[in-house]
């Protein structure tokens, strides 16, 4: 499936699109970091929770499920918050 990265993160995968794996949102996440080692730790806490500054959308609708169910045909957005002023 599609999964799109921010530019926040494309020192990781140097693509903002790439394909990915995973029967749930937290398999996908590991296969990201298989694929891209380090990744995932900085989406994903130490207590498997999306980080604060994460959004995460499968389809357009967010999610905070790590266990949630995937299909090969769903579009991953994961999204990092930007702060400032």
């Amino acid at each position: 499936m599609k999964a799109l990265i921010p530019s926040s993160l494309l020192s990781y995968t140097h693509s903002p699109e790439i394909e990915a794996a995973g029967a749930t949102l937290g398999e996908l996440l590991d296969d990201l970091d298989r694929r891209y080692p380090g990744l995932r730790f900085r989406m994903i806490d130490e207590q498997d929770n999306i980080r604060p500054h994460i959004r995460i959308f499968v389809n357009g609708e967010q999610t905070f499920d790590l266990a949630l169910a995937l299909r090969p045909t769903d579009v991953v957005h994961i999204v990092q918050a930007l702060s400032g002023g």
